[in-house]
């Protein structure tokens, strides 16, 4: 019974995050959608973003850009940990990292209150952008794209 009433509790909390976060974007002008992972999902210039929906830490908020940087041998898989880790010293929060063979940059922050995450996004979001492009920087400098 206990494990059924706490399952219940983290659903509605879910639930409220997401319901939340989407109810924002909607204001602002996106159109979110609830992804097969339970997160939030929404474009933004062409590109696709998801808000992280933690349950068990509303106050943990991250938004997330996948697969920015597709890594096609081992010579670029050591370009990419190279460009990953100069955009991680050059970006305010932003944080750039391999995730299988693709390159994924995020913010992560802890914020006070789960609705404070309003007065942080759209500095969030510009800070998500800074840090892909110290990365994209990196890598055609490597490559000699300059």
């Amino acid at each position: 019974m206990l494990g059924m009433a706490q399952g219940e509790s983290e659903n509605a909390a879910k639930k409220s995050l997401q319901d939340m976060y989407i109810e924002y974007l909607t204001e602002e002008g996106y159109r979110p959608e609830i992804d097969a992972d339970g997160d939030v999902q929404f474009k933004a210039e062409g590109k696709t973003y998801f808000i992280n929906v933690v349950e068990d830490d509303p106050t943990y908020f991250r938004v997330v850009l996948a697969n920015i940087w597709p890594i096609e041998s081992e010579d670029e898989r050591a370009q990419c940990l190279i460009a990953v880790d100069y955009s991680n010293a050059k970006s305010k929060v932003a944080k750039s990292y391999l995730v299988k063979d693709n390159i994924w940059v995020g913010i992560e922050l802890f914020i006070a209150k789960p609705e404070d995450f309003k007065e942080v996004f759209r500095r969030s979001m510009g800070a998500l952008s800074n840090g892909v492009a110290h990365f994209v920087t990196k890598m055609r400098e490597q490559r000699g794209d300059e």
